[in-house]
Formats: C-alpha cells, sequence, structure tokens
C-alpha cells in the first residue's frame, strides 16, 4: 500500500494479486515477506522509475512502480513487472539490494543475487550460494566500504550460522560462524534473525544475548 500522511493518513495506491483470495485459501499469500524501495533507476529510455520489490508464500517476485503500483484486476495483474520459477520455495523475509542487485533468500532455496538494468529486475539470478537455508529462509544484510568491497551476510536458523558472501558472487563464501575451532564463534539460534552491520561489526541478537562478530583484537 502506498499512503500519504499529507492531510491525515490516506490510501493513495494499492496492488494485491489478481488471485488473492484462492492464495489466502491456500495459505500461499503475498504478505508474508517485506517490500523493499529500490533507489531512483532509469529505464532504457531513460526517463527515472520508482520501484518497490518484494516476494511472499507464492514464489513469485513482485516489482511495482510505485507512482501506478497496478491496484486490483480479477483477469490479470497489471503490475510493472512479476517474475516467476525462480524463488525455489516461500519467502518469509525481506531482499536485500546493494549497487544494482537485489538479494533474496528464500525457503529451502539458495541465496540469489538478481541485478537491476535499465530499470528492470533480472529475470534470472546472476550468481548464487551453494548453501541452501532451510525455514524460515533468510533475510540478508550488506556490508560495503561505498560501492567497493560489498559482503552480504546471512543466517541459517538450522545450526544457527552467520554467513559472508561476496556481494558480486555469491558462490564465494568468505567466511562462516562453524569454521572457528572450539565452536569459538557459535551462537543460541532463533527465526528471523536479521544481521545488522554499524560500525565494522555485525550484530546478532539471539533469544537471551547480542553476539557480536568483528576482527579478533
Amino acid at each position: 500500500m502506498k499512503i500519504s500522511t499529507g492531510a491525515g493518513l490516506k490510501l493513495v495506491d494499492y496492488f494485491t494479486p489478481h488471485n488473492t483470495v484462492a492464495e489466502s485459501s491456500a495459505d500461499l499469500d503475498l504478505g508474508s515477506g517485506g517490500a523493499i524501495l529500490l533507489p531512483d533507476v532509469q529505464d532504457a529510455g531513460g526517463v527515472t522509475k520508482h520501484l518497490s520489490v518484494g516476494a511472499g508464500k507464492d514464489a513469485l517476485i513482485y516489482v511495482v512502480d510505485r507512482e501506478n503500483m497496478g491496484k486490483f484486476n480479477a483477469s490479470t495483474d497489471q503490475i510493472y513487472q512479476e517474475i516467476s520459477g525462480q524463488l525455489g520455495g516461500q519467502v518469509f523475509s525481506m531482499p536485500a539490494y546493494f549497487n544494482g542487485t537485489v538479494y533474496f533468500g528464500a525457503v529451502g532455496d539458495a541465496l540469489k543475487a538478481f541485478p537491476v538494468t535499465t530499470a528492470k529486475v533480472a529475470l534470472t539470478p546472476s550468481s548464487q550460494s551453494t548453501h541452501n537455508f532451510g525455514y524460515p529462509g533468510t533475510t540478508p544484510s550488506v556490508s560495503a566500504n561505498g560501492t567497493t568491497n560489498g559482503i552480504v551476510w546471512a543466517i541459517e536458523n538450522n545450526g544457527a550460522i552467520l554467513f559472508a558472501f561476496d556481494a558480486t558472487d555469491l558462490t564465494k563464501e568468505l567466511y562462516d560462524s562453524n569454521q572457528a575451532a572450539n565452536s569459538r564463534d557459535h551462537f543460541s539460534g532463533n527465526k528471523f534473525i536479521t544481521p545488522m552491520v554499524a560500525n565494522g561489526k555485525v550484530y546478532v541478537g539471539t533469544p537471551n544475548s547480542v553476539a557480536v562478530f568483528g576482527l579478533l583484537p
């Protein structure tokens, strides 16, 4: 939904899939995942687009134009872009964005990178991790030095493992918290953990603590 706050809260635009009732009845609704706003991008004609992207239990990637979201049509989705067949499971997370690429972590699926070119999300991933993330998938986050040295951080709920991948090529795992001897980097697991990056450290919330990852003294 797009809500105006100019004169009180007012609904000004929205999108819902054409089969929203059937999806809800089958527990395949879009609402399980979150959406992110992309930076302004230009299409092939040089027109600036304001886009949002997200996914849900139906494993479709939805890209909406925030100036014309598509609303509801009973026969077809009148949406900016809709990508099917690329996510290997349901989505209970938000994607991440870095340097022209959107990252998704669906249930039972690899972490996948989708470049954004001329205001279109790629129809297939440019790279994906060799590790598959079990339920509830993973919500990635990114650390970087400006537009360089990008690292995508993601947590596997099963076994409570923090992963670091090269943002330009997700097949390159840079680190995981099972590597160090004597369980040095282990932490208590929890569902829906999102790694938070600040001041050169990665913070992970557990059921009873916060685990902090960074350079050793």
